[in-house]
């Protein structure tokens, strides 16, 4: 899944450059590359101008260096002068108003420093980073900032924090698998603790949340009504129920789903795809 992923991404940006970049069976030459890793971030990028840049958040635990290591889209890159920046910003389900203030702070001097074009971004995350790429690019739109993503991709993510919350409680009070169980308690705590019980602050949640089913708040996103946007999923519900017990409510997938269904009848927006996977 995460090779399908990552072709499918840089064919997405070939196919918004306004050049041919993509040539199949054509020999294409090698473009040189340099490598710049700092605290903050690390980039691969053409010694010459970049015709796009893929901007990629990592899961909840991953850092730059394992994002890189795990999805392995480089060599495509290369054959389409394609800059990716992987960002060390993790450890986060949602954004606060100081974290979007210092994200964008941080793109815009790696853009200036890196000397990256503004004209072809994508932003993407997988897991937990789709959340913060779903959420900082509808900041950056809102903000009219010089950086202004294309398109922007999550893989699987939790988007819906009340969701999650609820699935987490199911989680333990099934009491079938311990990771599920330990990994719900943790969820529960982490979410009670900044946002207080949802019963009583259904709107802390909102206010956090990119999409809130239960109520189809899409406040958060709204600025991304004229983007390019991807939801990639991996349904594979027989191994969550053998291994889980988990039904189809359980899956983060049936949360994007219902985003996409909500944000197809409220965005005029012919650019927004669901793409299932399933293994």
């Amino acid at each position: 899944m995460k090779k399908f992923i990552g072709i499918l991404l840089i064919l997405v940006i070939s196919i918004s450059c306004k050049s041919k970049l993509y040539r199949k069976n054509q020999n294409i030459a090698k473009t040189e590359y340099k490598k710049i890793v700092e605290d903050k971030y690390e980039l691969n990028k053409p010694v010459n101008k970049a015709n796009a840049v893929l901007i990629l958040f990592g899961n909840y635990a991953e850092n730059a260096e394992t994002i890189e290591r795990e999805f392995n889209i480089l060599k495509d890159a290369k054959n389409n002068d394609v800059a990716i920046l992987y960002l060390n910003f993790n450890q986060s389900f949602w954004l606060t108003k100081n974290d979007k203030i210092e994200l964008t702070e941080t793109l815009e001097n790696i853009f200036k420093d890196t000397k990256l074009p503004k004209d072809n971004i994508f932003i993407g995350g997988f897991s937990t980073g789709g959340n913060i790429s779903l959420l900082l690019s509808n900041h950056l739109i809102k903000t009219d900032n010089k950086i202004q993503p294309k398109g922007v991709f999550i893989v699987d993510s939790p988007i819906d924090l009340l969701a999650f919350y609820k699935k987490c409680e199911r989680n333990v009070q099934r009491n079938f698998s311990e990771i599920s169980v330990q990994e719900g308690t943790w969820i529960i705590n982490l979410f009670n603790t900044n946002f207080g019980n949802p019963k009583d602050n259904l709107n802390n949640f909102e206010k956090n949340s990119p999409f809130t089913s239960q109520t189809n708040f899409i406040e958060n996103i709204a600025n991304l009504n004229n983007t390019k946007l991807r939801f990639y999923t991996e349904p594979d519900l027989n191994y969550w129920k053998i291994n889980r017990q988990f039904e189809p409510e359980d899956l983060n997938a049936y949360s994007i789903e219902k985003m996409n269904t909500v944000l197809q009848n409220k965005f005029n927006n012919n650019k927004i795809e669901l793409i299932k996977n399933r293994e």
